[in-house]
């Protein structure tokens, strides 16, 4: 009779230890994910700071730009004036918002995710259209694209030929959902664990944005499909309106 008391208590204690342990581990996955996630935001902002800096500074060179081509015309060396404004149009370039969704925090984060992909050479081709009556947060919103965009572009950098680079990305509403999807080429071999795909990162944050995104995902009562055939990799999500 003792003997079944303290195994008893003892299964008793051990299971209480596992419970403990269980929720001690997923209170530092948590803690850990919600810091990933801070530190994504912190250089998103970090991101889009620097691409309105570049605004700025092409602004505050635009008087300059407007005389010189003036001068150009008055000597009347309109080869010049050719070659100067084909010199400002590729600076442009490197400012240009290229995608308007209709939300504020979404083009920033979008346009300068496209930019950083575009001076990688990786080809990108985008379209988003984000409703305004939308019961996603923004910020959820912006780290799942952040979060996609920035695995697309790892990947791509491990493709060897540069031509063959490419990121997709198509966002819009599809049958009362939210729907978001991104594809890109991939370089080397892509990591499963069982039916899960693991980042190739190689950070601290190994993994952390895909579990990120995984959980908004799950906290909108959404559906994530990730698919990899030769060469290419693909993630659809759909979030309920």
């Amino acid at each position: 009779m003792i003997y079944a008391y303290i195994t008893a208590g003892a299964v008793i204690f051990i299971a209480l230890e596992i419970i403990f342990i269980r929720k001690y581990f997923a209170y530092l996955v948590d803690k850990r994910i919600y810091s990933y996630q801070n530190d994504l935001i912190a250089k998103h902002c970090d991101e889009v700071e620097n691409m309105y800096r570049q605004v700025r500074g092409w602004r505050h060179d635009y008087h300059n730009h407007i005389q010189t081509l003036k001068a150009y015309r008055h000597l009347g060396e309109t080869d010049k004036i050719d070659d100067y404004l084909n010199i400002l149009d590729d600076d442009l370039k490197t400012v240009d918002t290229v995608i308007k969704t209709g939300n504020v925090m979404v083009d920033a984060v979008l346009n300068s995710k496209i930019s950083i992909a575009k001076t990688k050479e990786i080809e990108v081709n985008a379209k988003a259209i984000v409703p305004k009556s939308l019961n996603i947060q923004a910020v959820d919103l912006c780290v799942i694209i952040g979060n996609l965009i920035d695995n697309a572009i790892e990947a791509c950098l491990k493709q060897a030929e540069k031509s063959e680079r490419f990121i997709r990305i198509y966002i819009d509403t599809h049958k009362e959902m939210f729907y978001i999807y991104a594809s890109n080429s991939v370089g080397g071999e892509i990591k499963k664990s069982g039916k899960q795909y693991i980042s190739t990162k190689d950070s601290p944050s190994h993994g952390f944005g895909l579990m990120r995104v995984d959980k908004i995902v799950e906290k909108y009562k959404g559906f994530t499909d990730r698919q990899n055939e030769p060469g290419v990799f693909a993630t659809e999500i759909m979030l309920p309106l």
